[in-house]
């Protein structure tokens, strides 16, 4: 049976068990007070019955020990009968309309009730007395006699069968009313989260992430809706940026499958007119395009996974030398176009693996030597606090929120070079994933042109390991243009909080 209730109780719904919990709380309440009230009422109203017939019984027995009763004696209006008995228990005196013949209690009763104050509940009618229900109590005069007198119950009975009858109706009524008030409450409180949950189902079914209801109360569920608002605009944000990734990279694919179509269609239709070894070079660097573009795409992949997983935490348990990796780095463009030079470099451990840091650098030389004029500048030190141009952040601008106090925290890697530089309006338009800032360079450029990512894969490693990137002007204002990108690290061993 109890599991029967269990499984019924566990099928019902919230509003139901609320419902059920606070109705049956009410009605422990309710017959509890009941009880409470009836009671303490059928106490007060017995105590002042039973007072008026000690009043008279008293008043008696100050008549017998100041003067000779009269006959009959007289009694108070509101007593019906009084007896006094000798101390052997013989009736010797009596009230207008009493039983000369039986007392109403016994000598050992009368003995009792006149040494401890107590009252006797009695029918009338065996004794020939009206009403019905009496109380009746005794008392001892000076010469031993007992006086025992006897006052009507009937309008305490009818007060408390008044009372008994409201409580017995109204109660029922009010546990009712209250029962269908809670209801409604609880269905009130509960009706944002029926919103929510609609909302929920709307989301489920078209699949597109849109802002839940939010109520106006300040409580629980106005929380619960801000943060599944923000998760479903997280994953709105996440879901524009897949679209955004799946038709750049469409677009991007579409060059170099098309080129090599197209040569390959050209070279079967006429093979006599072809030089295969120059179509082989030209397919080679089509693929070697593609090659480069997956692979860049794996790690921005690998790059944003880390970031949902929290991926600054992850990048503490690394330690890499930065000062070490940009001098192996820099050593295999010896034959660059332009001179690579390392400015000297101070041991910097920071918070990353050497893979990722020597991917960062290399991105950030190959961009710089596509412009270089004459040489690139590459520095790996520890911040000292000075920044100069425009600060870009891992949320945006800046300001120079790392430098000052919480330079000595942080680790530095730059690579400067002589170009044209970048306008300051395209300063952070620049890490954009497929972002080509040189309209010069259509998307059907040379190989080496690159797809775009490259800075795009600088950020998201720098934020993955806790760090920044920023572009900025290479020399102040009126001096030679140049671009100088700066790449920020913890130091290892550093107080993540800083």
């Amino acid at each position: 049976m109890l599991r029967v209730l269990t499984a019924w109780w566990r099928r019902r719904g919230l509003r139901s068990r609320v419902t059920l919990t606070a109705a049956a709380g009410l009605l422990i309440a309710f017959t509890a007070a009941d009880l409470l009230l009836f009671s303490a009422l059928r106490s007060s109203l017995t105590k002042s019955v039973d007072d008026s017939a000690r009043q008279a019984a008293n008043q008696v027995v100050a008549l017998i020990n100041s003067q000779p009763l009269p006959d009959p004696v007289p009694v108070a209006a509101s007593t019906v009968a009084v007896q006094v008995l000798s101390p052997t228990g013989r009736i010797i005196d009596i009230s207008a309309g009493a039983d000369r013949l039986v007392p109403l209690l016994s000598l050992p009763q009368a003995m009792t009730s006149a040494r401890s104050s107590t009252a006797v509940t009695l029918s009338g009618g065996p004794y020939g007395l009206q009403p019905q229900q009496l109380r009746v109590v005794a008392a001892t005069a000076a010469n031993g006699s007992i006086v025992i007198a006897a006052v009507p119950y009937t309008t305490a009975h009818a007060s408390l069968a008044v009372v008994s009858r409201a409580l017995w109706l109204g109660t029922p009524l009010l546990f009712l009313l209250f029962t269908g008030a809670i209801w409604l409450a609880v269905g009130s409180t509960l009706r944002p989260i029926t919103l929510l949950r609609r909302g929920a189902a709307a989301v489920s079914v078209t699949g597109v992430p849109r802002a839940l209801p939010v109520p106006g109360a300040r409580d629980e569920v106005r929380a619960l809706a801000l943060t599944l608002n923000g998760m479903l605009s997280r994953l709105a944000l996440a879901r524009q940026r897949q679209r955004d990734l799946v038709s750049d990279t469409a677009h991007e694919l579409r060059s170099p499958i098309a080129s090599i179509r197209t040569q390959l269609e050209v070279a079967l239709d006429h093979p006599e007119l072809q030089e295969w070894s120059e179509t082989a070079r030209d397919v080679h660097a089509d693929v070697l395009r593609l090659a480069r573009l997956a692979e860049d795409l794996l790690v921005l992949a690998r790059l944003d996974e880390r970031a949902d997983a929290d991926g600054a935490a992850r990048g503490a348990d690394s330690v890499a030398d930065l000062a070490e990796v940009s001098a192996c780095v820099v050593r295999r463009y010896a034959g660059a176009r332009v001179p690579v030079v390392l400015e000297a470099p101070a041991p910097c451990p920071v918070r990353g693996d050497a893979a990722a840091l020597d991917r960062v650098l290399v991105n950030l030389i190959d961009n710089a030597l596509r412009y270089a004029k004459s040489q690139v500048m590459v520095s790996a030190q520890r911040a000292d606090g000075a920044s100069g141009g425009v600060a870009v952040g891992a949320g945006g601008l800046d300001g120079g929120g790392l430098d000052g106090a919480n330079a000595d925290g942080w680790a530095e890697l730059a690579v400067t070079d002589d170009g044209p530089g970048i306008p300051a309006a395209d300063l952070e338009r620049a890490f954009g994933r497929f972002t080509r800032l040189d309209p010069a360079r259509s998307r059907d450029s040379e190989a080496d042109g690159g797809a775009g990512l490259g800075l795009a894969i600088v950020r998201a490693t720098a934020q993955a390991f806790g760090g920044t990137a920023r572009l900025e002007a290479a020399a102040p204002e009126g001096s030679p243009p140049g671009l100088r990108a700066v790449v920020r690290f913890r130091l290892a061993g550093s107080d993540a909080s800083e």
